[in-house]
């Protein structure tokens, strides 16, 4: 069952790294970095739940290991860029 858990959550921290990569490309310092990090995160979260839960909580194991992803995919995010205008009198 721990397989399952850990390739599901590998599953969604991938598919959470897609989506932000497709929907934010600008604001992600590099592509790769980004879909390493949220399977790696995710799985890392997944696994640290099981340890604390024990098994017989696979959807809550899912749910913290996405948390987690998510977590650390905000911290690779940068500042949305800004139009400087230069103001003429």
């Amino acid at each position: 069952m721990i397989f399952l858990e850990a390739f599901g959550s590998v599953l969604i921290g991938f598919a959470m790294a897609l989506g932000a990569v497709r929907r934010l490309p600008d604001r992600f310092p590099s592509r790769p970095l980004t879909l390493g990090t949220g399977p790696v995160a995710s799985l890392f979260g997944a696994l640290l739940t099981h340890a604390v839960l024990g098994p017989g909580h696979a959807i809550a194991t899912l749910i913290a290991g996405a948390a987690l992803g998510v977590a650390l995919l905000s911290l690779l995010l940068r500042p949305a860029s800004r139009v400087r205008r230069s103001v003429t009198a």
